[in-house]
């Protein structure tokens, strides 16, 4: 039994969904992460849009933490924006179709 079929059988249940049967902003993340992990690019976009900028931003967020980019934090300012808009206009197109 490897990690992808541990983590898949292992999933956490979202609580707001389940008492009030609506997705929340981050259903989703966690079957788009183990899709990303079998190399399925396109079912993870999918299952939840934001998940490649949002690794894009802590991968970015690390390696300007250890180098010390120039202009660093601005450009951290600009992926977050873009990740939570992403988020958002994600979570109204779940919500209406």
């Amino acid at each position: 039994m490897g990690l992808i079929s541990w983590l898949e059988n292992n999933l956490l249940d979202c609580p707001y969904k389940k008492y009030f049967n609506v997705d929340c902003m981050g259903c989703g993340m966690q079957r788009s992460f183990v899709a990303l992990l079998k190399g399925n690019f396109a079912d993870s976009f999918y299952y939840y849009p934001a998940l490649l900028p949002m690794l894009f931003m802590f991968l970015y967020l690390i390696l300007h933490i250890a180098f010390k980019f120039k202009n660093g934090a601005k450009w951290l300012m600009y992926i977050f924006i873009f990740n939570m808009a992403t988020v958002v206009v994600s979570y109204v197109i779940k919500l209406f179709l």
